[in-house]
C-alpha cells in the first residue's frame, strides 16, 4: 500500500482532505440514488437509496514501480475510493510497471482491452499522435495549476478526448507532480556546447527539444533509470523530483542535480480508460470513477508538495551539487522548444488547433500569475 500523507502534515491539512473526501462521498451517494429511483421505473422510495449491485473487477496497469509511493499511490487512491463508494462491489486492481505490461505500454494495454484502465504519462506515446502531448505538459508551458485550469476549465480536456477517441479511450486527469527538476548529470554543464553527444534519459517534447541540441535521447521506463545509469549507458536522467529520484537512488550515481526542469514544469498524469469497458459500467459506477479520479489527482499533488522539501534537504546533506542551468542553456533551450511546436502545428492541422487553444490560454494565464502570484513569491521568498 502507498504511504499515507498524515506525517507532519497539520489539522488544517486534515480537515480539507475531510472535507474533499465528504464532497466526493456525498456527490457519489448523490448519483447512486439517482440510479437507484431510475431503476424503480420512478417508483417513490422513502428509506435510503440502494446502489446497484453490479459486480465489476478491472485491472489496472500502471507505468510506474511500486516503490514510488506518491506516483503509483494515485493508482490505489483510485482503487480504494471506488471500492469504498461502491461497498467493494466494483474492484481495481493496480498492477505495477513491469507485472501487468512494460510501463510504457499501458495505452496499447487499454486500447486492446487486456486492462481495462491505466495509469500513464501521455507524452510516452508521441508516437502515436504527437498532440498527445498536451495532455501531459510542454517544455517552458503550464505551471500545475494553470495545466489543471486549462485541462478541466479551458477546454483542453475536450481536445484531448478528441485525440484518444480515434484509439477508442477515455482519458482523465490523473494528478500533477509540480514542477519538475532538471535531472542528474555525471558532469558539470555550463553551456549547450557541453550537451552535444551526452547520453540522456528523457522522455516527450523535452527529449526532441534535447535532440536538436545535441542530446543522445533515450527514453526509460522509471524501475530501469538507474542501472542504465550505474553502467554508463546514460551520462545523465531526469525523472521527478527529490523525493522520487531519492529513492530511485541516482545521486549515488551522478552528484550533480541540474534544476529547473523546464520540460517539464507541470506535467499531469492520466487514467486511459478503454471506451467499450467504461461503455459497459453503470452511471453510476462512471460518476463513481470520475469522482475518485478527481481525489486521487489531488493526493498525488499535496504528497509531493509534502516529501519534496525534506527530500531535497536530505539529498544536499548527502554530497549532491546543486547547479541551475544557465542562461545561455535556456534560452537556447527555448528557442529550440519553439521551433519545434511550430513546425508541428504546420505540419498538421489538429495539432494546430490544439496549440492555438493552448497558446491563448497561456499568454493569459501568465499574464496573471506573473501579475499577482510572481510578485509576492519575489518578496516572501526573498
Amino acid at each position: 500500500m502507498a504511504e499515507t500523507s498524515s506525517n507532519g502534515e497539520g489539522g488544517e491539512s486534515r480537515g480539507r482532505r475531510a472535507f474533499l473526501t465528504g464532497a466526493i462521498a456525498g456527490s457519489a451517494a448523490g448519483l447512486v440514488g439517482a440510479a437507484s429511483l431510475t431503476a424503480k421505473s420512478g417508483a417513490k422510495e422513502s428509506g435510503p437509496a440502494v446502489h446497484t449491485t453490479k459486480r465489476v473487477e478491472w485491472r489496472l496497469a500502471s507505468s510506474f514501480p511500486s516503490s514510488l509511493d506518491t506516483i503509483y499511490g494515485a493508482g490505489e487512491v483510485l482503487s480504494e475510493e471506488v471500492s469504498a463508494m461502491t461497498d467493494g462491489a466494483f474492484n481495481i486492481r493496480v498492477y505495477e510497471a513491469g507485472e501487468l505490461v512494460p510501463g510504457l505500454q499501458v495505452m496499447d494495454a487499454v486500447q486492446k482491452g487486456s486492462a481495462e484502465i491505466g495509469q500513464t504519462g501521455s507524452y510516452y506515446y508521441i508516437g502515436k499522435n504527437p498532440a498527445l502531448v498536451f495532455d501531459t505538459c510542454l517544455p517552458f508551458g503550464f505551471t500545475p495549476r494553470q495545466q489543471n485550469a486549462w485541462l478541466n476549465e479551458g477546454g483542453g480536456l475536450e481536445l484531448i478526448q478528441e485525440l484518444y477517441s480515434d484509439f477508442g479511450i477515455l482519458s482523465f486527469p490523473a494528478g500533477n507532480t509540480g514542477v519538475q527538476m532538471g535531472g542528474w548529470f555525471r558532469d558539470q554543464i555550463d553551456t549547450p556546447e557541453d550537451l552535444k553527444g551526452l547520453k540522456m534519459r528523457i522522455p516527450g517534447l523535452g527529449g526532441k527539444v534535447m535532440d536538436r541540441l545535441g542530446v543522445s535521447v533515450q527514453v526509460l521506463a522509471g524501475g530501469d533509470i538507474y542501472q542504465a545509469l550505474e553502467r554508463g549507458a546514460i551520462d545523465a536522467t531526469e525523472w521527478v523530483g527529490p523525493y522520487d529520484d531519492k529513492k530511485l537512488g541516482f545521486y549515488e550515481v551522478a552528484k550533480n542535480y541540474y534544476y529547473p526542469g523546464w520540460w517539464e514544469p507541470g506535467p499531469s498524469l492520466s487514467f486511459l480508460v478503454n471506451q467499450a469497458a467504461w461503455d459497459t459500467l453503470p452511471a453510476t459506477y462512471q460518476g463513481i470513477l470520475r469522482a475518485a479520479g478527481q481525489k486521487a489527482a489531488a493526493t498525488m499533488q499535496e504528497r509531493y508538495d509534502a516529501k519534496n522539501p525534506p527530500a531535497l534537504r536530505e539529498l544536499l546533506a548527502a554530497g549532491v551539487q546543486l547547479r541551475p542551468f544557465s542562461d545561455e542553456i535556456l534560452n537556447a533551450s527555448r528557442d529550440a522548444s519553439v521551433e519545434l511546436l511550430e513546425e508541428e502545428a504546420a505540419a498538421d492541422a489538429t495539432y494546430a488547433r490544439i496549440y492555438d487553444n493552448w497558446k491563448s490560454f497561456r499568454s493569459s494565464s501568465f499574464d496573471w500569475f506573473a501579475t499577482g502570484e510572481l510578485a509576492y513569491a519575489r518578496f516572501a521568498w526573498s
